[in-house]
């Protein structure tokens, strides 16, 4: 399990099993969302082991399952919510962390006061490409600089 944090309170993760959400509770996560979809992959055991698991730990658990590059406003809207309402630290999960970074950047990005550029440079710092994440901005109409592209 890789876990890099983006922001505090917020953090993203590769592939988790069931199994890892004890580790994920000890570290004092108290929310989980996964983006995987049901199926995916052989590894992904599908949502029903991971919801019992989380609910015998006390884990808040959702699940907001996305194919790469294709998220929904609804999507990005339930995440966003998540991101709001939720107990943190929260910890977001798909098979690579970039899903759970793009729907996060995403999220962030609708707020007034958000700082693309710091969205951006998170993203990089966590290992994750800020390209795709620009683009989806971009075609938001978000204003996207990257300081350090330049």
């Amino acid at each position: 399990m890789n876990l890099q944090i983006l922001e505090p309170g917020f953090a993203i993760a590769d592939a988790l099993s069931p199994e890892d959400l004890e580790t994920v509770s000890r570290q004092g996560f108290r929310t989980v969302i996964c983006n995987r979809r049901p199926g995916e992959a052989e590894d992904h055991p599908g949502e029903e082991p991971f919801s019992r698991e989380a609910e015998r730990l006390g884990l808040n658990w959702v699940c907001i399952p996305v194919a790469s590059g294709e998220y929904s406003e609804a999507d990005v809207a339930a995440f966003r919510r998540t991101l709001e309402e939720a107990p943190s630290p929260i910890l977001a999960f798909c098979r690579s962390g970039r899903r759970s970074t793009h729907l996060w950047a995403q999220a962030r990005a609708q707020q007034p006061q958000c700082n693309i550029p710091m969205l951006l440079k998170a993203a990089r710092e966590a290992g994750q490409d800020p390209q795709p994440i620009r683009k989806l901005l971009q075609a938001s109409d978000e204003q996207v600089t990257d300081p350090d592209t330049r």
